[in-house]
């Protein structure tokens, strides 16, 4: 509904006491934006302006592209007209048509993102160096833990080697030494049957070598019991002969001269022991003085023929001695140009 017109206003003139028009609503929404953008930028660089000193400062400016109206100047009031008289009321004129409105102004494009400031030429070096060196930095650190971690394994390596090589050579040294103690136990077990079979071969031997010598001391005592057996036959013929001789010849002498030439003369005995004694060997030493007793058979030529032991001294050692010794002298001497008497018994001591 339009305001009624003052009598001195002119019809296409804005009533003098009604207020202007208010603007669009959506210019005022823009132009509330833009304010608001405006101090939000303001306060944004206003905080972190020291953050990066190196940066380039700048300054923003907003300008507003809506003109704003001001307000029509108030005219002056003036005087009061004379009170004409009073006169017929005119008819009131025809009301003026509604004032066609104005079109709305587009609204204002947003406003542009203020551009990031290139940094300058010196910054961007620096920070490509530093870029650089952090990255340097990072892989001499991946290759120092590298290294690291390679030369830990080398020497987990190196142990578990180490520690193989020292058990191989522990089992190897064991091993050897079980081989040597089975060797050496092998040797001395072959050295101990070897000694055994020795010992058993010299007793063997030494066995068989006195059943021999008893065989050789029987048959040698077995021959001479049937050699003085013989002798003693042939002494029994002869002394019966000579005893029938003499008893058809009568002569009591010649009986006694046949006595008399079959025993040895008085000094027949010594010689007989001088004969014999140098081949008596018998080093050790005899307790007293025994006598041992030893019949010799003889040829006429006074070469022995055989011995046998009569009469025991005691002392087999001895006996022995002069068993040996006969059997070394060989022959026995003439009885003073006569063959020796056999068989003779002839006995020997150790201090005669």
């Amino acid at each position: 509904m339009n305001a009624p017109l003052h009598p001195l206003q002119s019809p296409g003139e804005r009533p003098l006491f009604v207020p202007p028009e208010p603007p669009a609503r959506l210019r005022s929404i823009s132009l509330a934006v833009l304010a608001h953008l405006a101090l939000g930028g303001l306060l944004y660089f206003g905080t972190h302006w020291r953050l990066s000193s190196d940066l380039p400062s700048f300054e923003a400016e907003v300008w507003s592209r809506v003109p704003q109206e001001a307000a029509p100047a108030a005219s002056a009031t003036p005087p009061p007209a004379p009170q004409p008289e009073p006169a017929a009321a005119p008819e009131p004129p025809p009301p003026p048509p509604p004032p066609t409105p104005a079109p709305e102004p587009p609204p204002p494009p947003p406003p542009a993102p203020a551009p990031t400031p290139a940094p300058a030429p010196d910054i961007a070096l620096q920070r490509e160096k530093e870029k650089k060196a952090e990255a340097e930095k990072q892989a001499q650190l991946q290759a120092e833990k590298e290294r690291q971690r390679k030369q830990q394994q080398d020497e987990q390596v190196r142990q578990q080697a180490e520690a193989k090589a020292k058990a191989d050579a522990q089992a190897k040294a064991d091993a050897q030494a079980k081989a040597d103690a089975q060797a050496k136990a092998q040797a001395d077990a072959k050295a101990k049957a070897e000694a055994d079979a020795k010992a058993k071969a010299a007793e063997d031997d030494k066995r068989k070598q006195a059943a021999a010598a008893k065989a050789a001391a029987e048959k040698q005592a077995k021959a001479q019991a049937e050699q003085q057996e013989r002798d003693r036959q042939a002494n029994i013929a002869r002394m019966t002969a000579l005893a029938g001789g003499s008893g058809g010849s009568g002569s009591p002498t010649s009986r006694g001269t046949a006595a008399q030439s079959s025993g040895p003369s008085s000094s027949y005995g010594g010689r007989v022991a001088a004969r014999v004694r140098p081949n008596i060997i018998y080093p050790d030493a005899i307790s007293g003085n025994p006598r041992a007793e030893v019949e010799v058979r003889t040829s006429p030529d006074g070469t022995i023929l055989g011995k046998r032991l009569m009469q025991s001294s005691g002392n087999p050692a001895w006996d022995d001695a002069v068993l040996r010794a006969i059997d070394r002298t060989g022959s026995l001497p003439l009885d003073e140009g006569k063959p020796p008497p056999s068989p003779l018994v002839i006995g020997f001591r150790p201090n005669d």
